[in-house]
């Protein structure tokens, strides 16, 4: 290592090439927001409809899911109002699902980037969270307008679990793809991995059905039933249920159909997700400093 390796810098600069893990959202804001507009620019390029499918997608979902679901298996009969049960799922899992996804490909679809000039990598992950909430906005505007139509009204609780169920899916998808997008790097058949557990993450998260035939079909005190409550991705969909549907649903019907104590499982999952994007961001810290030679 050479002399001016060694040498202090001056006050106030820093080695080029450092890389700073999260704290690169706050340094680097500029940076992160040209690569949003470079993902949405891109990815609507040519497109017709343009932003719009944030719309469509979602909204052919949720007609397929409820015709299936609620219709031939008659579950709007025992969840009613049952499409406001479903979009509430529905949403949470098209922000986890999106986030986690593009994170996963970011650091490989960038390459040319990484090659060419250092910049933090972490922003490239960071660039799909907020990419996705672009996405997320007009889906939760839909749920609000169709939740009041239906008889909702909103209440403080229901507020924090909504809050509290958006903070949770963010903060436990960017974790899970910070760690995903660093092995994708060195094996690329992470990303398949990745597919394979969104294409399953809807039916094992009580988006489709509620957790009392969960309780039912295993018991209450299975171990089974007691690993499907412990998933982050189960609690944030059920604090999404609490936040719209519980104050459109009777009395009657919502009883038993949320899990236990939904709001203090929210919170302890939440605080294992910020666990889990720590060791993420280290993770990939670590491994970033070899993703050009990779790529």
């Amino acid at each position: 290592m050479t002399d001016a390796a060694l040498r202090p810098l001056p006050e106030g600069m820093e080695r080029p090439g450092v890389a700073r893990g999260l704290l690169s959202l706050v340094r680097d804001r500029y940076l992160l927001t040209l690569l949003v507009r470079k993902e949405l620019r891109v990815r609507y390029q040519a497109s017709v409809l343009g932003l719009a499918w944030s719309y469509v997608k979602p909204g052919a979902q949720f007609a397929v899911f409820y015709f299936v679901m609620g219709q031939f298996l008659n579950l709007s009969r025992s969840l009613p109002p049952y499409a406001i049960f479903l979009f509430s799922g529905i949403v949470v899992i098209n922000l986890f699902s999106e986030i986690l996804g593009n994170a996963t490909r970011s650091v490989v679809g960038n390459g040319a980037l990484v090659r060419k000039i250092f910049l933090p990598r972490q922003l490239f992950p960071l660039s799909s969270v907020l990419v996705a909430l672009v996405h997320f906005l007009p889906q939760l505007v839909i749920l609000v307008v169709g939740a009041l139509i239906s008889g909702w009204r909103p209440d403080l609780l229901g507020v924090v679990a909504g809050v509290l169920g958006i903070a949770l899916t963010l903060v436990f998808a960017l974790g899970l793809g910070l760690l995903f997008a660093a092995i994708n790097v060195a094996y690329r058949d992470t990303e398949n991995t990745v597919d394979l557990i969104l294409m399953v993450a809807v039916w094992f998260s009580p988006v489709l059905y509620n957790i009392a035939l969960v309780r039912d079909h295993f018991g209450a005190d299975s171990w089974l039933t007691w690993l499907y409550q412990a998933n982050p991705l189960t609690i944030a969909v059920e604090l999404f249920h609490r936040a719209f549907w519980w104050n459109a649903a009777e009395p009657g019907i919502r009883d038993g159909a949320l899990v236990d104590h939904v709001m203090t499982r929210g919170v302890i999952a939440l605080a294992v997700s910020v666990v889990l994007l720590w060791v993420g961001d280290r993770v990939f810290t670590r491994m970033s400093r070899t993703f050009a030679q990779e790529l």
